[in-house]
C-alpha cells in the first residue's frame, strides 16, 4: 500500500481534486456514485481515500452521502481489525442487550482476504449470467451471504459515527446492512479494488439517506440536507476565522447564495419542539399551556353568541311551526349548515318559490318583533 506522503509528493491528490471539481455542480456538490466510480477507476486504496475525503472537504466539495456534523477521518474509513466476540466496553456502553448479542454474533465471523473476496465475487458474477445453472445460482447466493456476513462489522463501525442523529443504533445498523447488500451486488472485482473500501460508500449513503428520511419529525429532502450540511460547515469555518458568530450576509457570500436563501435554509434546519415539553422548575406546566390558540373563541365572543342564540330562539317562538322550521333549515340555526331553497322545498315537498314566500313572511314578522323590543 502506498503511503500518504507519496500521494502528496507525486501530485496525484491535486489531480484527483481537479477532476472531481469539474464533475461537481455549481453548488460545489457531487454525487457519491460519481466518487465511487472515480475511486474504482483510479484504484485508490484506503489511505488514498482518506486523503481524498479530507481534500474534498477542504476544497468545499460536498458528497451527497454526508450528513450535518459528519467529519471524514482516517478512523471512519479504515476497515475494522478483527473484533473479539465480546464487544468492547466503549462500544457497548449505553447500548441495550440486543445490540450486544448482535455484536457477539457477528464477531465470530472471520474477515476475508483479498483473494477470498475475489473468489466470492466471481461466484456471484457466475450466478448472475443469463445461462447460469441452478447450482451456480445457489452458489452465488451463498457467496453473497459470505461476502456480506464478513463485512457486518464494517457496518457497525460506520454506524457508530452516526449515533445521536435521530435513529437508534440497531436502526442505523439495519440501514447500513442494506447499503452493504447493494455494494455486494455492484462490486466489480476486476477493478482490483478492496471490497471494504467500495462498500464503505454504499453503507454511508444508505445510513445518511435513512437519517434524512426518518430521523426528523418533518422530512427534509436529501438535497436540502446537503445544503444544511454545507451551511453548518461554512458557519463553523467562519466562526473559527473571525472568532465570532458569522452574520447571514457573510454566510451567504461564502455559499454564493442570497441572504434570503440562508434564512430559508436556517428555518428548514430547525427541529420542531413538542407542545408537551415541561416548563418551569417543578415541570408542572407544558409549553402548549402558554401558546395562544388562534382558532379558539374568546370568552366574551362565546358569551355574546350564547345570548344571541337565546334571543333568536325566543323570537322564533312567535312564528308558526313551518315558518320556524324553514328559517332553521335556511340559515342552519340547528346544525350550522344552511340549506338552499331547493333542499328546503324537497324537505317540505313544496316548490322553491313557496319556500321563498314562507321565508320572506317569517323574516318580516321577526323584523317587526325586533323593532318592538328596541
Amino acid at each position: 500500500m502506498r503511503k500518504k506522503e507519496e500521494y502528496k509528493n507525486t501530485g496525484k491528490l491535486e489531480e484527483w481534486i481537479e477532476e472531481l471539481n469539474e464533475k461537481s455542480d455549481k453548488d460545489g456538490m457531487i454525487s457519491g456514485d460519481i466518487v465511487n466510480d472515480f475511486v474504482n477507476e483510479n484504484h485508490i486504496d484506503i489511505e488514498g481515500l482518506d486523503l481524498l475525503n479530507a481534500a474534498l472537504h477542504e476544497h468545499g466539495i460536498d458528497v451527497y452521502m454526508n450528513v450535518p456534523g459528519d467529519e471524514d477521518s482516517e478512523e471512519n474509513n479504515k476497515p475494522l481489525k478483527k473484533i473479539q466476540p465480546k464487544p468492547s466496553k466503549r462500544v457497548s456502553q449505553g447500548i441495550d442487550d440486543p445490540v450486544k448479542m448482535y455484536l457477539k454474533e457477528i464477531g465470530t465471523v472471520d474477515l476475508l482476504t483479498a483473494e477470498e473476496e475475489v473468489t466470492l465475487a466471481k461466484a456471484v458474477e457466475k450466478g448472475l449470467l443469463l445461462g447460469a445453472t441452478e447450482e451456480e445460482k445457489i452458489n452465488a447466493d451463498k457467496a453473497k451471504k459470505a461476502l456480506s456476513d464478513a463485512n457486518l462489522r464494517l457496518v457497525v463501525s460506520i454506524a457508530k459515527k452516526y449515533l445521536g442523529r435521530g435513529l437508534q443504533f440497531l436502526d442505523l445498523i439495519q440501514e447500513g446492512n442494506l447499503g452493504l447488500l447493494k455494494a455486494v451486488d455492484k462490486f466489480d472485482y476486476t477493478k482490483g479494488y478492496k471490497f471494504s473500501t467500495y462498500a464503505t460508500w454504499w453503507i454511508r449513503q444508505s445510513i445518511t439517506r435513512a437519517i434524512a428520511d426518518q430521523a426528523r419529525t418533518i422530512r427534509v429532502p436529501v438535497h436540502m440536507v446537503e445544503t444544511i450540511n454545507k451551511l453548518n460547515r461554512i458557519s463553523r469555518q467562519l466562526l473559527q476565522e473571525k472568532g465570532r458568530e458569522p452574520t447571514e450576509y457573510e454566510i451567504a457570500k461564502a455559499m454564493d447564495v442570497s441572504v434570503g436563501k440562508v434564512r430559508e435554509v436556517k428555518k428548514i434546519a430547525q427541529d420542531p419542539i413538542s407542545l408537551e415539553t415541561p416548563i418551569g422548575e417543578k415541570e408542572d406546566s407544558h409549553l402548549g399551556d402558554f401558546i395562544e390558540d388562534q382558532d379558539a373563541i374568546a370568552p366574551d365572543d362565546a358569551t355574546d353568541s350564547i345570548l344571541l342564540k337565546e334571543q333568536i330562539e325566543e323570537l322564533l317562538t312567535n312564528l308558526t311551526d313551518r315558518e320556524r322550521q324553514v328559517l332553521e333549515l335556511r340559515f342552519g340555526l340547528k346544525d350550522g349548515r344552511p340549506r338552499t331553497l331547493e333542499e328546503v322545498g324537497n324537505n317540505f315537498d313544496v316548490t322553491r318559490e313557496r319556500i321563498r314566500q314562507i321565508e320572506g313572511k317569517a323574516l318580516t314578522k321577526l323584523k317587526k318583533l325586533a323593532k318592538n323590543l328596541l
